[in-house]
């Protein structure tokens, strides 16, 4: 039977399996596989599979229990192994090494940020400070650009655009991780030009949340920062 995998913990973590409920339908009762300071959380593997809403929010309100009550290495939904004895393989083949990482994690949240900006405010941005840009752009709209004119137009608003957005992002990033014990960048989806994760004390979260609000105060409504967590840190597992 496929055995179905939600976290590593402490062999002497709580647990309270049997107050959970794991994934599947009907919900699959969840054990643990243990192997001198380790123990697994997992359930048997429902056949068919899928990130179904139910099943997702099974699994991520185990991790969430998991983690009230002690330190826990969160597995991303779906991860399956061919069984127990697998499972047990490779916490004796990595024991130390998840060992080690419980000890980072214990007491710590992530807490993931991403940060995009109003397009046509930049776009006014650029313009104010480029006259080379402001002349092909008028060019442009008043239809006597060449079309060499509008390839250049688009090549260079688009190097602009990259450079002021990496510069953003690494401004932005670099405030913030003074709260953070470690931070975890990401490719930003499209349309944002930030997508990052920072591990947290527990205790420190609303001090970072307030840390987060300053900024967008500081940046102005031109800027939309969208801040998600308390998570499990899946981003530094």
């Amino acid at each position: 039977m496929p055995t179905y995998l939600y976290a590593i913990t402490k062999s002497d973590h709580p647990l309270h399996l049997d107050t959970l409920k794991g994934v599947g339908e009907p919900a699959a009762p969840l054990r643990s596989v243990a192997f001198k300071t380790l123990a697994a959380v997992v359930s048997d593997a429902p056949e068919g599979l899928r990130a179904k809403r139910r099943d997702v929010l099974a699994h991520q309100g185990v991790l969430e229990q998991l983690l009230t009550e002690g330190a826990a290495l969160p597995m991303r939904f779906g991860i399956v192994g061919p069984s127990d004895d697998a499972v047990l393989a490779a916490l004796r083949e990595q024991h130390d090494p998840y060992a080690r990482r419980l000890e980072e994690l214990d007491c710590c949240i992530e807490y993931n940020l991403k940060a995009s900006r109003d397009e046509d405010d930049l776009l006014r941005e650029i313009l104010s400070g480029s006259e080379q840009i402001r002349e092909l752009n008028e060019l442009t709209r008043n239809g006597t650009a060449a079309h060499e004119d509008r390839m250049a137009l688009g090549e260079l608003i688009a190097g602009e655009v990259s450079a002021r957005e990496e510069e953003a992002n690494k401004a932005l990033t670099s405030r913030l991780a003074a709260s953070a014990l470690r931070v975890s960048p990401a490719d930003p989806p499209k349309g944002s030009f930030l997508n990052v994760s920072f591990l947290l004390k527990r205790d420190d979260a609303p001090a970072f949340s307030e840390a987060v609000h300053g900024e967008a105060e500081r940046l102005g409504d031109a800027y939309h920062l969208r801040l998600n967590g308390p998570l499990p840190p899946y981003s530094f597992v």
